[in-house]
């Protein structure tokens, strides 16, 4: 990672403006390979409790999103909402990754819980209907989640060795 510092043009004042961090390509690249992981591992979560017409929306960075990926996707009751819910919070604690807030758990129609680079959206029938996140975030690039699988690196296969003639 580096670091760029503000310029200053009279010497003794702080600077106004917070450091930007930018990072390598390759840096990014790892980083999106976790978060699709991650991603994924919700998806597979709601897949396992029946979750019914989930969708991946990538929000565009213009948008004014505040986080990458928004997961939404519906239960049939309040209690199949609530084991969707706590299906992805025990899946991605097992990973190592714990929400930055979870609300609407003990209603159960609109289940969000916050993972800040990505939000799991829950709902009941009728909400899903009535907030129509679609269609709010229409900008936004819709993933199929069968296509949402993180592809693994190819390997490359190690030379054998030759010994040299002493």
């Amino acid at each position: 990672m580096v670091v760029s510092w503000p310029t200053l043009e009279f010497v003794g004042l702080r600077p106004t403006t917070r450091m930007k961090k930018t990072y390598s390509k390759k840096t990014d690249l790892k980083k999106k390979n976790e978060l699709k992981a991650q991603v994924s591992a919700a998806l597979a979560a709601c897949e396992d409790k029946k979750a019914e017409q989930i969708s991946v929306l990538e929000m565009d960075q213009n948008s004014g999103a505040f986080t990458d990926y928004f997961l939404i996707c519906s239960g049939t009751n309040s209690r199949q909402v609530q084991a969707i819910s706590d299906e992805v919070e025990l899946r991605l604690k097992r990973a190592g990754l714990y929400p930055n807030n979870i609300e609407g758990h003990r209603q159960a129609e609109w289940v969000l819980i916050d993972y800040v680079d990505f939000v799991v959206h829950i709902f009941s029938e009728t909400a899903r209907k009535y907030y129509d996140l679609e269609r709010l975030w229409k900008s936004a690039k819709k993933i199929e989640p069968a296509a949402f699988v993180v592809k693994p690196r190819k390997r490359i296969a190690a030379r054998p060795r030759t010994k040299k003639p002493a």
